[in-house]
């Protein structure tokens, strides 16, 4: 942008200035047209900047410095020349007043600052710390600039501001934290400036994109020749493909431009709508490409959102930037190239050091041109250390729990230790657009002594499954129910690497038991148990885990190949048939086989010439073993086989009746778990940990009280029981010395 002449600049004043008062009178007119503004403010409850105390401020935020002033009068003095070269172009934001009604240039509003929490450290965090810990308030107008820019210190301390305020303070913790971040000046829709999200999808319910696998490239493989083509028809292809592209451009052209209407006809200000946000360039921090942060949700946006329709200027800590490109079509066309002066005009220019030494001709120039290339360096922030005490970290929600409306959808959060469960967000989703049926509530928990991490029910069927952190006492994994009672269906999942027997998952109904083991040495991976129905007048397993006990009518294992056997060795699965009383064995398969070999035992009740009973017979014994050895068509062998799975039986019998008890330990221990829940303090946790310590004292000074009160009372009845005993006793010798006189 060419400097001017005062001349020029002086005779150009009046007609900006009467220029910008067009304009600003065009934009009250069209303020008058829509009145639904007044209803995104209403929800929000009022607050009164005028009566906030300024006089503990520090200096800086009542008096401009030397360089301060310096710094507006080159910023009016760009303004002029901006508004001189585009003079249809709205005002810039350069300099709003502070919270004590003195002029500040907006670079020195910001204030890089790095927060000693790890979660900071990460744009994510703070974006999320930023969107939680303040409240929005709408522009006063819509599509003016506000007349005001507070500090940062000023906004974390009442936890309320605009879209400007929300992005100073983010684009502090940012640039303080590596990011080459920007705050922006454009516009953006009506959705996002009144920040409506009740047409979005919840961030919660996005499914992550699906990484596309890469198939390796096999070195030597066959090379398939390709069927001969006629070039002509290929040809004939290519334009017929060209020509239907350009049809559908045309017509993807015509949505667009259907769709502006649609857009502008729902909402008037359509493209007016002011906002500030955050611009995060790629390059430092290993930012892959450059993004947009919305600072009221602290979601990332791509730089092609359609959400964002334009931008006028942009400013970090150091210097000011001018969009000088078309924004007709959005951001999407956007160049970020900041060294561009073509595309941004900057407001100080970059002094720009030579690298080479400069020759004794040069010195002369340079000595003569020193006031010409010299560059202004932007002053120092002017507002106070941005501090945040580990309080008002853990608490971020101002008014101790944050709503967020979605589509069909509802977001809550609490800070920790609000809830005396834990609870510290819970989503609930919706069947209908109005909300008002719930189909399924997802709660998330924290510092749980139970390691109690997410609950997910289903309100239509009432299943309801717990997950657990590593580290309950039970090794429990995850827990589906629909009643804590025993025998109304559970599936349990543990930690199966911090168990003996390596279970994984238990299921467990009224009539059935399925257990799947990982990793097992004796390679079992499924043991399934059906039961019995009791007889009459025999209560559940829960009333009595020594009685009243389900019959088990068939137990059922599954096991994996084991390298180290033969085929025919190895059992697959094998089925005691424990009412039947018989046995049935199938084994695994060698890869040429088709048919598994099989042998079953039945036990017919037959007695020998002594009295005792035939374990195996021709009768008792079928078996199917086409592709073993002479060694297994051996009875004795069969008959030590038989053996072996008797007492493998009486094993089993007794593993389930273990599981039978461990299903009533958790869930009686998940039960009083449930009825007394406690939370636990982390030992870097100084504030919690001493009120915790406070409680603990007073409970025991309760607890001694109440001792040295009942130990009173104790003593108190002792000597009463005493001196009763002690007045009997006297008055007995006295009926005796009386009655011995009257002989």
């Amino acid at each position: 942008m060419e400097v001017l002449e005062e001349n020029e600049e002086v005779e150009q004043t009046a007609d900006d200035l009467n220029s910008l008062n067009i304009s600003d009178s065009l934009q009250d007119e069209e303020t008058k047209v829509p009145e639904e503004e007044d209803s995104v403010s209403s929800d929000v409850p009022g607050f009164d900047w005028s009566s906030i105390d300024t006089s503990n401020l520090p200096p800086s935020y009542k008096t401009n410095s030397r360089q301060e002033k310096k710094l507006l009068h080159i910023a009016d003095h760009f303004l002029q020349q901006y508004t001189h070269v585009c003079p249809d172009r709205k005002p810039l934001f350069l300099h709003p007043v502070n919270e004590c009604g003195v002029e500040k240039f907006v670079s020195t509003t910001l204030r890089p600052t790095l927060l000693p929490y790890p979660e900071l450290y990460h744009w994510s965090g703070c974006a999320s710390f930023v969107s939680n810990y303040l409240t929005m308030e709408p522009l006063k107008c819509p599509i003016t600039l506000p007349s005001s820019l507070y500090s940062p210190t000023t906004i974390l301390k009442y936890q309320r501001g605009n879209c400007f305020d929300f992005t100073v303070l983010l684009c502090s913790l940012l640039i303080g934290a590596g990011y080459d971040a920007y705050c922006v000046h454009g516009y953006a829709t009506q959705e996002i400036c009144a920040l409506d999200q009740t047409q979005d999808l919840c961030p919660l319910l996005k499914k992550p994109q699906e990484v596309p696998m890469m198939k390796k490239s096999r070195k030597y493989r066959v090379k398939i020749l390709a069927e001969p083509q006629s070039k002509f028809e290929l040809q004939q292809k290519a334009k017929k493909k060209e020509e239907a592209e350009d049809v559908q451009k045309k017509e993807e052209e015509e949505e667009v431009v259907t769709e502006v209407q649609e857009k502008t006809k729902r909402d008037p200000l359509h493209g007016l709508r002011v906002h500030a946000w955050v611009l995060v360039l790629s390059g430092k921090r290993k930012v892959p490409e450059t993004f947009f942060i919305n600072p009221f949700t602290g979601n990332s946006h791509s730089t092609t959102d359609e959400c964002f329709l334009g931008i006028e200027s942009i400013w970090n800590h150091r210097n000011y930037w001018v969009n000088m490109q078309d924004c007709r079509k959005g951001c999407k066309d956007l160049s970020f190239d900041l060294s561009d002066a073509i595309r941004w005009e900057i407001m100080l220019p970059e002094s720009n050091k030579q690298l080479t030494e400069p020759s004794e001709r040069d010195m002369d120039d340079m000595k003569e041109n020193e006031e010409r290339d010299m560059s202004f360096e932007m002053p120092l922030s002017w507002v106070a250390r941005i501090n945040v005490s580990c309080r008002e970290f853990e608490n971020q929600y101002s008014q101790g729990k944050k709503v967020i409306s979605y589509k069909q959808a509802k977001l809550e959060k609490w800070a920790p230790y609000v809830n005396g469960d834990g609870l510290v967000e819970r989503l609930t989703i919706y069947g209908d657009s109005d909300c008002t049926e719930a189909v399924e509530v997802t709660e998330w928990f924290k510092n749980r002594e139970d390691m109690l991490d997410m609950r997910e029910t289903n309100k239509q069927t009432q299943l309801t499954t717990d997950y657990f952190k590593p580290g309950h006492p039970l090794l429990l994994k995850a827990h589906t129910y629909t009643s804590l009672e025993p025998e109304t269906g559970h599936t349990m999942e543990f930690y199966h690497k911090a168990r003996a027997d390596d279970l994984r998952k238990r299921v467990e109904s009224t009539t059935e038991m399925t257990e799947y083991f990982v990793g097992r040495d004796d390679f079992l991976h499924i043991r399934h148990v059906e039961f019995g129905e009791r007889e009459n007048g025999m209560g559940m397993a829960g009333t009595r885990p020594d009685l009243h006990l389900r019959p088990i009518v068939q137990i059922k294992e599954c096991f994996h190949r084991n390298p180290e056997k033969p085929a025919d060795e190895d059992v697959e699965e094998r089925i005691f048939m424990i009412e039947d009383d018989s046995i049935q064995l199938t084994y695994h398969l060698e890869d040429h086989d088709t048919i598994a070999s099989k042998v079953a035992f039945f036990r017919a009740i037959q007695r020998d010439r002594k009295g005792e009973e035939i374990f195996l017979t021709r009768d008792t014994c079928v078996k199917y073993q086409p592709w073993s050895s002479e060694k297994h068509k051996n009875v004795l062998h069969l008959y030590k086989l038989l053996w072996e799975l008797r007492k493998d039986q009486k094993e089993l019998k007794h593993q389930v009746r273990e599981s039978e008890a461990e299903v009533l330990n958790v869930l009686k221990v998940r039960e009083d778990e449930e009825a007394n829940i406690k939370l636990t303090v982390s030992m870097y946790n100084a504030a919690k940990r001493e009120g915790q310590h406070e409680a603990m004292a007073l409970q025991k000074r309760q607890k001694s009280s109440q001792s040295s009160l009942l130990s009173e009372n104790k003593n108190w009845e002792e000597d009463e029981f005493r001196a009763h005993h002690a007045a009997t006793n006297s008055s007995m010798v006295r009926l005796k010395r009386h009655s011995r006189y009257r002989e």
